[in-house]
């Protein structure tokens, strides 16, 4: 898993770092500190000078990896959904039944986020709480536009559109499958969030999780013409 993860790897938009963090072991060591410390303190209290204290490094030597945090949170957002685009791949490429394979898609990214062994410097888990609680800020600027042209957001984009896809071959007669596709992705953040921090706010709770809503959406709302 190691060896095929190498090659995602590389489809990281080599404009989000100055030198790529998985060359070396300070590398790695920045991004496994930072997302712990995130998770932590909140991406506005986090800063690289903090950074470079907890990993006993120079400040400036995290600069020569990124230019600044916005891009260090960049990063993690498309390593996390680099890998969930690679599990959503794996688990569905072999399922022949177009709505079975949507099923598990969707299923693979609104369920709750185990940690992945295979990679000691990552931790899934609490990158997952990063991408719920502060992937927002990561477009929620006024740079967004052109940011999106640079092709910051790539990764999250394909994953959208190959859920949509698969809402499409399941039923081309749908009219908003790509709106149902965003929101999926989107609104299981948002469902996550909801039930951690406004739990009157939604129906999930410990017993429902955000997975049984969206799998309860996508039924109702792609029901085929034959079956009404």
């Amino acid at each position: 898993m190691e060896r095929l993860m190498q090659s995602l790897r590389m489809g990281i938009n080599e404009k989000l770092y100055l030198k790529d963090p998985e060359s070396s072991t300070l590398g790695k060591k920045i991004i496994e500190e930072s997302i712990l410390m995130i998770n932590e303190m909140g991406f506005e209290n986090f800063n690289f000078k903090k950074l470079g204290s907890k990993i006993g490094s120079n400040e400036s030597s995290i600069y020569r990896y990124f230019e600044n945090k916005h891009k260090l949170l960049l990063y993690l957002a498309s390593w996390y959904w680099r890998w969930m685009e690679y599990k959503m791949v794996l688990a569905t490429h072999s399922i022949p039944d177009c709505f079975e394979k949507l099923q598990k898609a969707v299923e693979i990214l609104t369920q709750n986020v185990e940690e992945d062994i295979d990679f000691s410097h990552v931790n899934e888990v609490i990158l997952n709480k990063i991408v719920i609680n502060e992937y927002s800020k990561s477009y929620v600027t006024k740079n967004v536009e052109k940011e999106n042209k640079e092709g910051y957001f790539a990764i999250y984009k394909r994953l959208v559109y190959r859920l949509e896809e698969m809402i499409a071959t399941h039923n081309p007669e749908y009219p908003y499958s790509l709106s149902l596709a965003s929101t999926i992705l989107e609104g299981s953040l948002h469902q996550h969030f909801l039930r951690e921090h406004f739990p009157g706010l939604t129906n999930c709770n410990q017993d429902v999780e955000p997975v049984h809503f969206f799998m309860d959406l996508i039924t109702r709302s792609l029901k085929s013409k034959a079956n009404g």
